[in-house]
């Protein structure tokens, strides 16, 4: 996001974020249940970087690409201890996961990676969101 935001601009933006980061985490549950776990695990990932985007825009950090989030989140929360280890490491991981089943050939997700993934994914949500009220 290049552009500067005013204070409402920013308000408005990071809660239209965490509420698709809310959005995307029911629609990874709906496509598990249809057996859909490529899908689903997308979905798991759009979750959590919607609300890391969230996150990032409420301190005016800007990043460019799905890379610069997950450096970003890295280096601002992960690494001062603002966000738990355990997070960026879901993150990290959802990151990849999304990228392989994008960007390579022959990837299939199965119902207990979703199964493992779907709580981490609600818990960095909900710490994300918890940091946003402070």
């Amino acid at each position: 996001m290049k552009e500067t935001l005013d204070d409402q601009s920013r308000a408005s933006l990071v809660q239209y974020r965490l509420e698709r980061a809310k959005e995307a985490l029911e629609e990874a549950d709906i496509l598990k249940k249809e057996s859909h776990f490529n899908a689903a695990a997308n979905r798991l990932y759009y979750a959590c970087f919607y609300a890391a985007s969230a996150l990032l825009i409420s301190e005016g950090i800007a990043a460019q690409t799905h890379a610069g989030v997950k450096m970003m989140l890295g280096m601002h929360f992960v690494s001062k201890g603002l966000l738990a280890n355990e997070h960026g490491k879901t993150f990290s991981r959802l990151f990849e996961i999304r990228h392989s089943g994008d960007y390579d050939d022959f990837v299939y997700c199965d119902k207990e990676l979703i199964e493992e993934y779907q709580p981490k994914a609600q818990r960095f949500i909900e710490e994300i969101d918890e940091l946003l009220k402070q």
